[in-house]
């Protein structure tokens, strides 16, 4: 696959999601960013901000958000926001690149968790850089399995992941990029 024909779908948040954005901009790839009124971006190349009509097509129980998360999520708007953005992502990309780490109860820590729940329930092909564990995992019949290096092998991909980069994530995802991308 040529980069070229790929698009990435990020929040542009630091950390991750902005190295995700740099390195499809290096190869080439297409790339947007979902934001909101008021959000705050790291990097905001192609930003779209989504209409109050769009944000609530990715609108969801807090309850439920909170249940499939194993964590309590209180009703804010700007995690509400945040969530529906990350649905518009999710929704988007066919495949999902996440660096942060898996928890003991199977989800991912932080918002980032969202967007592998969201991969989960939409059924795409999800891969997570754990950096505690350094290395990719893969979640197959409903449980992770430690997988090899992962490609992009959809035109269409979403790249989050945590604000708290570890170089061993940086390489990771550069490591995605050259091995899915001709240089």
């Amino acid at each position: 696959m040529k980069a070229e024909e790929c698009t990435l779908y990020h929040g542009g948040l630091k950390g991750a999601e902005t190295v995700f954005g740099e390195l499809a901009e290096k190869y080439g790839a297409g790339e947007v960013i979902f934001t909101f009124e008021g959000h705050r971006l790291n990097r905001d190349r192609n930003a779209v901000s989504l209409s109050e009509e769009e944000l609530q097509r990715g609108d969801i129980s807090m309850e439920i958000a909170s249940r499939m998360m194993n964590r309590t999520y209180y009703e804010t708007e700007k995690i509400r926001r945040v969530l529906q953005a990350i649905f518009h992502m999710v929704n988007k990309g066919h495949q999902v690149f996440v660096v942060g780490t898996i928890l003991d109860d199977n989800s991912v820590k932080g918002g980032t968790g969202w967007a592998v729940e969201l991969a989960k329930l939409f059924n795409r092909p999800l891969h997570v850089y754990d950096q505690n564990r350094q290395g990719w995992f893969g979640w197959k019949n409903d449980n992770w399995q430690a997988e090899e290096q992962p490609i992009i092998s959809f035109d269409t991909y979403v790249g989050s992941g945590t604000r708290y980069l570890s170089d061993e994530g940086r390489e990771a995802i550069e490591k995605l990029y050259a091995d899915s991308f001709d240089a």
